[in-house]
């Protein structure tokens, strides 16, 4: 089995810098950073951390845009044997506060653009602040850091889960966790140092940062980092960098797919397109198949790393919608509980992560992550997603799993988002709820009888809708995730007021 020259991050690092010295390891805004220079740079970052009397085990939180800053902080982190926190700032200030509070982190890095935010989380949490480039400007006056500190069994990341439950909860993922979550990536994806991956997505959730982000490093490839997705700053990309490989998620390929600029973008350089996604609509995926680029799905969660099963280039288009097969090996994937062939998917693997921050269990006795998902196997061995057990829906005692209906909505013309969802109801438990986002100018009452048609001869009568909601937006996390708890008590307090 292949595997690292050392499950450090910083000894990958410095092989790297070694190996590849003066080739690219980060593009950001027309200037390169070399692997040379990203180890410098991280190397200067630990002893200003050190100079301020950061200790093993301690947590370093930053706040900001994707910069290649962040990526030398964890570097440097993981030197000294600190727990990077990075923080998603879509949260409201109360949610960073309450975050802050669990984790306890040292010093709160932050990056220009939200120096106003970390001042207000000083000022309600007392953490120290310091900003990025002050952090790196500081550690280059000093003495070479001591960046062997740092083991393979130590943590290195405390990332928050996104609150779909409206629970926050840190999941800490120890250097050897990541180091193998990097090594499943690498094999699935396939990476090569000739590889440049286009990284669009916030490196504050383990999606944006572990999927593609840290294996291509770890495979010596070049990261064409963005500060944030935008479609026109990502066609272009793809036109002018000529990117191999890039990930996204169902909210931002909607966005690609819906520019003007999209039908004549030269796509030739990607010869793939991984999404980080339960479920992946198939009107997404056949768009992208259109222009000749396989759509390759990962599925796993904040705890998993979240390499966990994945769906190879070879049956992207004969497993349209499917999560795949297991990435390696030692990546058991089980079906807990399972009725009518549908389960939900636990996990036991190396990339998962240890535990819950402060030490609270995140496995079970025998070393299993229960997801939540459910998912059904085909005979092939091949997943399918088919909802959160908390989100599938009994109405009249038959099961009803929002995905399946949702898929099909999301192919009709003229909608843009939809989310589908149990409400209370005396007579059946549950009646089943359309939540859907139209295109502009479209009429809600046309769409109305246009979708139930659509839907009605493809799916059992129990499983139609009774109830239509046209809304403006959805409520989302960070990555796009629909919160159907909060969409959830938003229509109850609209039927109750």
């Amino acid at each position: 089995m292949q595997t690292l020259p050392s499950p450090t991050l910083w000894q990958m690092l410095l092989t790297q810098s070694e190996r590849r010295g003066s080739s690219p390891a980060l593009r950001f805004v027309g200037q390169e950073t070399s692997y040379a220079q990203l180890a410098e740079q991280s190397r200067a970052m630990a002893a200003a951390l050190l100079l301020r009397g950061i200790q093993h085990g301690d947590r370093i939180a930053w706040l900001g845009l994707n910069h290649p800053l962040q990526i030398a902080l964890l570097f440097a982190c993981a030197g000294i044997g600190a727990i990077a926190m990075p923080l998603n700032y879509r949260l409201a200030a109360p949610e960073l506060e309450r975050i802050l509070r669990d984790g306890q982190p040292s010093l709160l890095i932050h990056d220009t653009a939200w120096a106003n935010a970390a001042q207000g989380l000083k000022a309600g949490c007392g953490i120290p602040l310091h900003s990025f480039h002050g952090l790196l400007d500081d550690g280059l006056k000093l003495p070479t850091a001591n960046m062997q500190q740092g083991q393979a069994d130590d943590a290195a990341l405390l990332v928050y889960t996104s609150g779909t439950t409206g629970l926050l909860k840190g999941a800490v993922h120890t250097q050897r966790n990541l180091s193998a979550n990097m090594l499943i990536a690498g094999k699935n994806i396939a990476l090569a140092a000739t590889d440049l991956v286009a990284s669009m997505l916030p490196l504050f959730h383990v999606g944006g940062l572990c999927i593609q982000t840290l294996p291509a490093l770890a495979a010596g490839a070049c990261v064409s980092l963005h500060a944030r997705f935008d479609p026109i700053a990502a066609l272009q990309c793809f036109a002018q960098e000529r990117p191999t490989l890039t990930l996204q998620v169902p909210t931002t390929m909607r966005a690609l797919i819906e520019h003007p600029d999209w039908a004549s973008t030269d796509l030739s350089s990607l010869r793939a397109v991984w999404a980080g996604s339960s479920v992946l609509p198939a009107n997404l995926i056949e768009a992208f198949h259109a222009r000749g680029i396989p759509v390759c799905n990962v599925y796993g969660s904040t705890e998993t790393g979240p390499f966990s099963i994945s769906l190879p280039p070879a049956h992207a288009r004969t497993h349209v919608g499917s999560c795949g097969w297991p990435a390696r090996d030692d990546v058991h994937v089980k079906l807990l509980n399972a009725q009518h062939g549908v389960g939900e998917i636990c996990i036991r693997a190396p990339n998962v992560a240890e535990r819950y921050w402060p030490d609270l269990p995140l496995k079970d006795e025998e070393g299993w992550f229960h997801t939540g998902d459910l998912a059904r196997q085909d005979a092939d061995g091949s997943y399918w997603v088919v909802g959160r057990a908390k989100d599938m829906l009994i109405s009249g005692g038959e099961n009803i799993y929002p995905a399946e209906i949702e898929n099909l909505l999301a192919a009709q013309p003229g909608v843009l988002e939809c989310a589908v969802i149990g409400l209370p109801d005396a007579k059946w438990g549950e009646v089943v709820a359309a939540c859907v986002v139209l295109a502009p100018n479209a009429d809600p009452a046309q769409m109305q009888e246009q979708l139930s048609q659509a839907l009605s001869g493809q799916l059992a009568r129990y499983k139609l809708p009774s109830q239509w909601h046209f809304l403006r937006e959805l409520p989302k996390t960070a990555l796009g995730k629909v919160q159907k708890a909060q969409l959830l008590a938003q229509l109850i307090a609209k039927q109750e007021s």
